[in-house]
């Protein structure tokens, strides 16, 4: 017996793969499925299965991939609703496949269809795939799968069901039981979740705050309060899930790739993906273009700026990095919005250097704009606008444009994006600054 986990470190998912003779079973596979068939290989074994604990909101997986690829069945519970070839895997259920066997509870409260996977062992429970339930240190949030009309009271109901999965389900498990969860720490599914990939059902009855000793009430206070942003891009990827997205390299190839083109060969009226550095992006760049960095958090913020079914451009510095941002834009499932992709293009329009010196003598003389969420603290300048990044683009007609406007975030990469935004968005009589990595040295 062997258990793999694999880690995108940008959206901070694991998956697994868990051998035994000659088979594998892939659960929560990522959208690449091209590591799961390399470790098939470097096994010399074949993939029998793929299990899904729950439609995913934050990534796109490739279960209906690997299924028509190699044959491989497709569980997941029965209350899913998806329209790919499905094994329900509804509790008490289970399977064998070499010597191991599988077992599934059902463990609502992220979402009413969430399952763990219990994998036993000549008679004993060694371990559980947790999914999007059990993280370590914490567990999984309850507002990702409610309608609009009626969230709070469907995410009061789902966060009492999750009060009661933990406690009857997953800490009636053995404590060296070892917990394998979909995610880590900078994933948005939960609020506080460790670094660490790994734990037992023992060390998170001791360290994580939802497995302590508490009232439903009071459980339930905290598990809802200071949610983090939900991603535009959620919903559509749940939705995508249940169907099933197409193969990685088909949806890749269709892709358009254009030679170095003029602002006049683009349509004006789509946005320009542009991710080069800041300081490069700030000395010409194209009209309508947002600058959207390759850093760990492309994807979220791709996906928080872009509504589902907007088309726009994808631009990096080169070749090479537009390939590397197309496949992180397909793990989003995003990639069929892309108009055509290519090498950034130095265009007419600039960015204006911060005038530092004035803004701290006089920063009453600036409108100033903070995209951090609330929860990240209090201001950090007196009487700034607080529009946490995902929601400027509705909130540009709030912002007065009588004064300069200065926009910050807490180091610099979100104001990168937000000052393009709103240069690209307001009239070009009112200046736009970026405080940048300044910010750092005027809240310490």
């Amino acid at each position: 017996m062997r258990i793999e986990q694999f880690k995108n470190e940008y959206l901070s998912h694991y998956s697994y793969a868990i051998s035994s003779e000659d088979q594998i079973v892939v659960i929560d596979p990522a959208r690449d499925p091209k590591h799961y068939y390399d470790y098939a290989r470097e096994e010399n074994a074949t993939i029998v299965a793929v299990i899904e604990t729950h439609p995913h909101a934050d990534f796109v997986s490739s279960h209906l991939e690997i299924h028509e690829t190699t044959g491989a069945k497709i569980y997941s519970h029965s209350l899913s609703g998806v329209a790919y070839p499905q094994v329900p895997f509804d509790e008490g259920d289970e399977f064998k496949f070499g010597r191991l066997k599988l077992k599934c509870l059902h463990t609502p409260g992220h979402s009413p269809d969430s399952i763990s996977v219990v994998l036993e062992y000549k008679g004993a429970d060694v371990a559980v795939f947790t999914g999007d339930t059990l993280f370590i240190g914490d567990c999984g949030r309850p507002d990702l799968r409610t309608n609009a009309g009626n969230m709070e009271a469907e995410r009061a109901e789902l966060a009492r069901q999750m009060y009661h999965t933990l406690r009857d389900k997953l800490m009636v498990l053995g404590d060296d039981v070892l917990v394998y969860p979909a995610h880590g720490a900078g994933s948005l599914c939960g609020k506080a979740l460790s670094s660490v990939s790994l734990g037992s059902i023992g060390n998170e009855k001791l360290t994580n705050w939802s497995l302590q000793p508490q009232s439903e009430a009071d459980f339930v206070r905290e598990l809802t309060t200071d949610l983090p942003f939900i991603p535009k891009y959620f919903s559509y990827d749940v939705q995508l899930n249940c169907k099933g997205a197409p193969g990685l390299e088909k949806a890749f190839s269709k892709v358009i790739r254009l030679d170095r083109p003029t602002a006049a060969e683009l349509n004006p009226d789509l946005i320009v993906v542009d991710a080069r550095a800041a300081e490069v992006f700030k000395k010409g760049f194209l009209p309508n273009a947002i600058n959207l960095m390759p850093g760990t958090k492309f994807e979220t913020w791709l996906g928080s700026i872009i509504d589902p079914g907007q088309r726009f451009y994808l631009s990096a510095a080169t070749y090479k990095e537009v390939n590397k941002l197309i496949a992180r834009t397909a793990s989003i499932g995003y990639e069929s919005f892309i108009e055509a992709a290519f090498i950034s293009v130095v265009g007419t329009e600039v960015m204006p250097e911060m005038p530092l010196d004035a803004f701290i003598k006089a920063p009453e003389s600036f409108t100033v704009v903070d995209l951090r969420n609330t929860v990240e603290g209090p201001p950090i300048f007196k009487n700034a606008l607080r529009i946490p990044l995902g929601e400027l683009s509705a909130h540009i007609q709030d912002i007065p444009l009588d004064k300069p406007v200065v926009v910050h975030c807490a180091g610099g990469y979100r104001s990168a994006v937000g000052s393009s935004i709103l240069a690209a968005a307001i009239d070009d009589n009112t200046p736009v600054y970026d405080l940048g990595e300044a910010v750092k040295e005027l809240s310490s």
